[in-house]
């Protein structure tokens, strides 16, 4: 399939050649929700916790005697009901963590890509022309690609001048291609991608990578 490259005033310049199995699949939703549900459950630390009535602090006697005064039997202070007292089936430290095959993690990817392919929220640029760090810089050539709302900017390899131009910005975020992911994607109503970053994203994840590593495990 064709993609059209602009400027960062979002005059069109040309259309390039892109590899079907990264920008042109049948994205799967099922995949894509796995995997999201996956990265933010493994975003959880983990570490809420209560004490039990066996932990909290305070003594283990009887607050009263168990007949004759008339009032409701009672064992320890440390009892749940009680101020103070132990918290039943509370929080306790534990691992969220989800296992995720890593070609399911590869396919919600190119599903995503896919999908902002189709529905014309992927802009792909010849080149950010961000040399130095400007927030305003930065705002203007989203403004120009009609990506004032949420985006995720994407290049090749790290730009630290791209990263901090963006960092200023409410909802927007710079990663590289390599460090591309399904909640970051999610979260973005436009993708933003230089001509380098999309060569790097079907490197990574298309067709000849495949066949790559087929030939390696074979």
């Amino acid at each position: 399939m064709k993609l059209t490259v602009t400027d960062t005033t979002g005059k069109e310049l040309e259309a390039i050649e892109v590899d079907d199995a990264v920008f042109g699949i049948e994205p799967n939703q099922a995949v894509v929700h796995q995997a999201f549900v996956a990265s933010m459950a493994n975003k959880r630390v983990g570490t809420a916790s209560t004490k039990t009535r066996g932990e909290v602090r305070g003594s283990t006697a009887k607050i009263r005697r168990q007949k004759g005064t008339g009032a409701s039997r009672q064992g320890s202070k440390r009892a749940p009901h009680h101020r103070h007292g132990g918290i039943v089936f509370g929080p306790r430290p534990r691992d969220y963590d989800k296992a995720i095959p890593k070609q399911m993690r590869r396919l919600a990817i190119r599903s995503i890509l896919s999908a902002k392919a189709a529905d014309g929220s992927l802009r792909v640029v010849n080149d950010l022309g961000i040399a130095e760090p400007s927030t305003r810089a930065m705002s203007g050539v989203l403004k120009a690609l009609g990506a004032a709302r949420s985006a995720l900017v994407v290049t090749a390899a790290a730009d630290e001048s791209v990263k901090m131009s963006t960092r200023n910005l409410d909802r927007v975020k710079a990663l590289p291609a390599a460090y591309l992911n399904v909640v970051d994607m999610l979260n973005a109503q436009t993708l933003v991608m230089t001509v380098d970053a999309v060569r790097g994203a079907e490197a990574l994840w298309g067709g000849a990578a495949a066949g790559r590593r087929r030939k390696v495990e074979a």
